[in-house]
């Protein structure tokens, strides 16, 4: 498949299988606290199928919001498959304790891939939260881009253990 100039996707998983889960991001760039983070998870995720990251660029603002948000879940959309399941992190999502989170990957993974997807600064498009499986928020507060990449990859490793019984939530 040709590289659409507007999105850039590294697979860090072992094997040649497709990874279980991936991670859409519209992001314009990273930081090397969050890389090491963000990678350190992915590689314990490689016990579970692993776990694609998928990186779309924000569309350019030329004052208009709801054009930006439109443009960027069309790019956020055109990743996802007929049957993964799309969970999709906005602040306007239910509230998930931990196992909470963890009965839902575990109740999504059965069907195919799981995809978390974190929107831009202006959050998602309608039309990626009606795709969604389940919107679902990190936090009742505003968080930084880096730190929600970060705390979404290690709420995934973490729903995992507890799907598994591994003693790593306590």
């Amino acid at each position: 498949r040709p590289r659409d100039s507007l999105v850039h996707c590294t697979q860090l998983t072992r094997g040649r299988m497709a990874a279980r889960f991936a991670l859409i991001e519209v992001t314009r760039g990273r930081t090397s606290w969050a890389d090491d983070a963000v990678s350190d998870w992915t590689r314990r995720m490689g016990a579970w199928g692993g776990l694609e990251h998928i990186t779309v660029k924000p569309e350019r603002f030329t004052g208009d919001v709801e054009a930006v948000r439109r443009e960027e879940g069309r790019r956020i959309l055109a990743r996802v498959r007929p049957r993964d399941r799309l969970l999709v992190l906005d602040e306007r999502g239910v509230r998930a304790d931990s196992h909470a989170f963890a009965k839902i990957v575990d109740e999504a993974r059965m069907d195919g891939r799981v995809i978390l997807a974190l929107g831009g600064p202006y959050g998602h498009a309608p039309e990626v939260r009606e795709a969604a499986w389940k919107v679902i928020r990190l936090s009742d507060m505003v968080l930084n881009h880096q730190v929600a990449r970060v705390m979404a990859v290690e709420q995934l490793y973490r729903a995992m253990t507890i799907v598994q019984g591994i003693p790593y939530h306590h």
